[in-house]
Formats: structure tokens, C-alpha cells, sequence
């Protein structure tokens, strides 16, 4: 991947989105210290770039009956190509499973599940987790308290 190489102005447009993605350009604008066209052309050679992916709301899993979140470090029996992209298609049609990374050591995948309860969970790990195409072995860790969620990324100093 190319190194994209961002200045002051950038990174100050950076932070302040991934605060809020919902500010207008005009507050953006006034936030990061430029005038709103600049600071909409920047914004949209970010987007096209692909450094911004999108924008997005965060919603509290609990508020939505979502009492419980594990992680489930999954292998698979065969090392294929094939095997591995089935897989993933599987697991892209879960919306129980909100996240999923391939990944070095023991396990081939780690997802990221919730459920409304430790009974929703365990019949989805045993009913359609261990039912995916190529599974050899899966271990689940339930989550006992989020300290630190997924957020903001460290940016990089402008240059």
C-alpha cells in the first residue's frame, strides 16, 4: 500500500471526525481552523483516497438486548484457499458474528460474537458455529468487561 502522506490540517480533520462523524463541514470547518471549501475539499481527497471508509454510529449492544459478547478463536481442517474463502462467506452472513480477522498461531480466525444471553450464545456456537464449512476446532472466551472498545486510531504527525 502506498504511504499517503498527510499535513497538520489533515490529522486535525482526522481527529475531529473520528469524534464525531456527524459534524456539519461549516463546524468542521471552524473546528480544525480553515474555511468550509478547503475543508471540504480535503475531507472528500480523504474519502477518495479510502483513508476515511465511512461514517458510522456506535449503538450500546446492552441497550439493544445484547447482554453478552465472546470471542471465538476458530480452525479450520484444511488449508485451502477454497476452504478459507467458504468460510468467510459463511461467517459474512451471521449478524451475530460482528467482526472477524484471520490470524497467526493456534487458531485460523477470531470473531467476534454477541448474543442476547450465555443460552443464545451457547446454542449459536453449537448449532451454527461449529456447523461452518471446514471448522476443525473452536474455542469461545466470553467477554467480563469491556475496557477499552474499538474507537479512534492513533494518527500519524503530519508530514
Amino acid at each position: 500500500m502506498p504511504e499517503i502522506s498527510f499535513d497538520a490540517a489533515d490529522i486535525r480533520i482526522m481527529r475531529v471526525l473520528q469524534a464525531d462523524g456527524r459534524m456539519s463541514n461549516q463546524d468542521l470547518a471552524a473546528a480544525v481552523g480553515l474555511s468550509p471549501s478547503p475543508c471540504w475539499r480535503r475531507v472528500r481527497r480523504l474519502e477518495e483516497l479510502g483513508v476515511i471508509r465511512g461514517y458510522g454510529v456506535q449503538l450500546d449492544r446492552r441497550m439493544l438486548g445484547l447482554g453478552v459478547q465472546a470471542f471465538v478463536r476458530a480452525r479450520i481442517g484444511v488449508h485451502s484457499e477454497a476452504e478459507a474463502r467458504l468460510f468467510e462467506a459463511e461467517v459474512m452472513r451471521l449478524d451475530e458474528v460482528t467482526a472477524c480477522w484471520a490470524i497467526t498461531g493456534e487458531a485460523d480466525f477470531l470473531l467476534q460474537v454477541v448474543a442476547a444471553d450465555l443460552d443464545a450464545f451457547g446454542a449459536f456456537a453449537m448449532t451454527v458455529v461449529r456447523r461452518l464449512p471446514g471448522i476443525r476446532e473452536m474455542h469461545s472466551s466470553l467477554v467480563l468487561r469491556e475496557i477499552k472498545t474499538p474507537g479512534t486510531l492513533p494518527l500519524p504527525r503530519a508530514g
